[in-house]
């Protein structure tokens, strides 16, 4: 069935900290730095590196031929991904010993551009993501089973909503299912905490963006105890069980965890509170997770912990700056779909092409 975006803005083995199935070969740092002074001179690698990439971006149009159009796709987003002194997929990736809490949140690592240099990486990346949706698209269209299930965590305020407008500013509704969840309703509380899920999961050729996820099945019970401990530890297994099918099914996943600090959140939350358009935004409950801030870090940290595997690993993002959280997440899903190495469909057997088009006059 097909779903449109809202506009708003396993591995084989277990990965348990106690067993063998560990991730992570990511490049271990010592704490996620704060940045450089920001007041220094643009990143002039960045802006030629950028420039380079429009142009190839450019080539692709002019190609003639459906592998040199998709060699042009490849080097522009080659040029993209050289924007960054360290992939976001390296340098973000959680890894056992990394705690949530050492992660500063208005840090930028791997970027040394400032937010207007964000801003264009961004739009440029984000015409690839679409080149690319639209290509995944196809192959769904024709039978294959890949597709992307991309997760959004974080606490409260940290721009999960912006990250779904911006990074597809350029993409095709058709394609893309974006889904909310909140508190369970009675009846997907009549049934496994995974139900509600799997009818959200993305169609074959199509992109799921969930906001919150199966892992709050974990986190609030972890947090305020309304599930026996026994019942809601065995989700870890069940989830990284769950997450492993679905990769060997052609899903991809990408899971990623915005890291936002306290001061942050406190201006958001003071912002929605002076401005009359964004008072809808406002709940008193996100005073209530703000007063167990760390209890909610804590079951967080488990949950990386746990259920971070080779095929489906968590990324930790600093999202003080949201140019740069929308930077990262950009990086993040264009390279994921274009190391699917997809081509685009043929036509069908059978097809002749000269007699289509002279019946076509």
């Amino acid at each position: 069935m097909h779903r449109r975006i809202v506009d708003m803005g396993k591995d084989d083995k277990k990965t348990d900290a106690k067993d063998g199935g560990k991730v992570n070969k990511a490049v271990k740092p010592d704490k996620f730095d704060r940045d450089k002074d920001k007041t220094t001179k643009p990143d002039k690698r960045i802006d030629k590196t950028l420039k380079r990439a429009e142009d190839r971006i450019g080539a692709i149009e002019a190609s003639t031929t459906v592998a040199e159009r998709l060699a042009n796709a490849a080097k522009s987003s080659e040029l993209l991904s050289a924007v960054w002194s360290l992939p976001p997929a390296q340098r973000l990736m959680f890894h056992h010993g990394v705690n949530a809490n050492d992660v500063i949140g208005d840090s930028t690592p791997g970027f040394d551009g400032d937010k207007d240099d964000a801003e264009r990486f961004i739009a440029l990346s984000s015409s690839e993501i679409a080149r690319y949706q639209n290509l995944l698209y196809a192959n769904g269209v024709k039978g294959s089973r890949r597709r992307l299930l991309i997760v959004l965590q974080g606490m409260d305020a940290s721009g999960k909503g912006g990250i779904v407008k911006h990074v597809f500013r350029q993409g095709n509704p058709m394609g893309i299912h974006y889904h909310g969840f909140g508190k369970p309703s009675a009846e997907e509380l009549a049934h496994g905490f995974l139900w509600r899920v799997e009818r959200e999961l993305p169609d074959p050729g199509w992109i799921s963006v969930f906001d919150r996820s199966h892992y709050e099945d974990i986190v609030m019970p972890h947090v305020y105890g309304t599930v026996p401990e026994a019942e809601w530890r065995a989700r870890y297994d069940l989830i990284n069980e769950f997450e492993r099918n679905l990769v060997a099914d052609g899903c991809a996943i990408i899971k990623i965890f915005l890291v936002v600090s306290k001061d942050e959140q406190k201006r958001h939350f003071l912002s929605r509170l002076e401005d009359p358009t964004k008072f809808w935004k406002f709940d008193v409950s996100d005073l209530d997770a703000r007063d167990r801030w760390d209890d909610y870090m804590a079951a967080w940290q488990e949950v990386f912990e746990h259920t971070s595997t080779q095929s489906a690993p968590w990324y930790l993002v600093p999202a003080d700056n949201r140019w740069y959280s929308r930077a990262v997440v950009s990086e993040l899903l264009r390279t994921t779909l274009k190391n699917m190495n997809m081509t685009w469909p043929p036509l069908d057997a059978g097809v002749d092409p000269v007699e289509a088009r002279r019946r076509l006059g």
